[in-house]
């Protein structure tokens, strides 16, 4: 796929990044299923990068950026060989490492230009692909939200520095639309009380649907009256402050946000998205807990970390190194090397990478699995670890 027909040609018109980057990024900006985002995208992405059979999606925690979910057409399961190399065999390429420091990596580059020397490559060609280019989806604010796999068969041209600009620059909306998708998932489908709500208004604020949770979020924040039909301040600025951005095509994919302390003392975040469609005018406005991540919850509760040991075991998932762990929490290389002992023992491991194992195959591999099969059942696909 991405091949013109019979040729092996690669398209070459002029501007073809900008409508691409252009389309996925008002994609980006609708609160639809992810899924449905990965399938668009997909086909847009290989107008311009050309890759063997289809891509890989991921979706990660950016709080300790684990897998939570993944998506490839026709393996409907991610072989669990290549999830256990993933997190515990000496490798290149991996998607951690990319996630943390890199941006857009290739096999062929990570290896020197000879990949038979790396395992996932002699996995790769076994699926029939050769080269592979892994690139992580990092918001405009930040946040890893994903990832994405591309591949291609021996004998096709290598994957290019064009190649690699293309995807660093498409790859902010696509971790744009995974994060809204999850958000949108959540709150059509709530996993527990805490999930985000959906409002769906007209452009003169009528609300056209909601979702059943939103009620509770809107009672709570201030200036409103929901019950009386009076929609809260924040939520009418969010939501113009979203259709003025829909009327912008020089800035496609540009979301309203707001942070509102509510009446119960929780501080909670907005988003606004305008629906751009034929008919009339109308903005999403998601609401959530703007809460720390559930990796802190997770970690207190089944290994009963104190905070400062949270904060050192975050940075070891996230694959930070002594010094840099002591650097950004202003803390000595000794206090750092006291604080892992600490964690090593209450998790009963004895390294790093055991302690990242066995919190991915603890709280991780089972969102995994799970989001696996909601999506067959189309069902929304979940964000975050999963309790045990």
């Amino acid at each position: 796929m991405g091949y013109l027909p019979q040729t092996g040609e690669r398209p070459t018109v002029e501007g073809m990044w900008e409508r691409v980057i252009d389309k996925i990024a008002r994609m980006s900006a609708r609160p639809c299923d992810l899924v449905s985002f990965w399938q668009e995208a997909t086909g847009l992405i290989g107008d311009v990068v050309p890759y063997y059979w289809t891509p890989c999606w991921y979706t990660l925690d950016p709080a300790s950026l684990l897998i939570t979910s993944h998506y490839h057409e026709g393996m409907a399961e991610f072989p669990p060989e290549w999830l256990a190399a993933e997190y515990y065999e000496d490798d290149v390429n991996k998607i951690a490492d990319i996630a943390l420091s890199g941006g857009v990596s290739t096999l062929h580059e990570a290896t020197g230009g000879d990949p038979s020397t790396s395992p996932r490559w002699r996995r790769n060609i076994e699926m029939g692909g050769d080269q592979e280019l892994i690139a992580r989806l990092r918001s405009r604010t930040g946040q890893v939200w994903g990832a994405l796999g591309l591949y291609r068969e021996p004998e096709r041209p290598m994957f290019d520095e064009s190649d690699k600009r293309f995807v660093e620059a498409v790859s902010p909306y696509l971790a744009e639309g995974a994060r809204r998708a999850l958000l949108a998932g959540e709150a059509a489908d709530p996993e527990g009380p805490d999930a985000p709500g959906m409002l769906i208004l007209t452009d003169t604020w009528e609300v056209e649907t909601a979702t059943p949770g939103v009620a509770r979020w809107l009672r709570d924040l201030p200036d409103g009256d929901y019950d009386a039909g009076r929609l809260p301040a924040a939520v009418l600025s969010v939501a113009g402050r979203a259709l003025r951005t829909a009327e912008q095509p020089a800035r496609p994919g540009e979301v309203a946000m707001a942070r509102v302390l509510s009446r119960s003392g929780v501080w909670m975040a907005l988003h606004g998205a305008g629906l751009v469609s034929d008919a009339r005018r109308r903005v999403a406005v998601i609401v959530e807990a703007a809460r720390p991540a559930g990796i802190y919850e997770l970690l207190m509760s089944a290994y009963e970390l104190t905070p400062r040991e949270q904060e050192v075991t975050r940075l070891i998932l996230q694959g930070a190194a002594t010094g840099q762990i002591a650097d950004e929490l202003v803390i000595s290389v000794h206090t750092v090397r006291q604080h892992l002992k600490s964690i090593f023992d209450k998790a009963g491991v004895r390294s790093r990478r055991d302690l990242v194992a066995k919190i991915f195959y603890s709280h991780y591999e089972t969102r995994l699995r799970d989001n696996e099969r909601r999506t067959l059942d189309g069902k929304p696909v979940r964000g975050g670890p999963m309790a045990r």
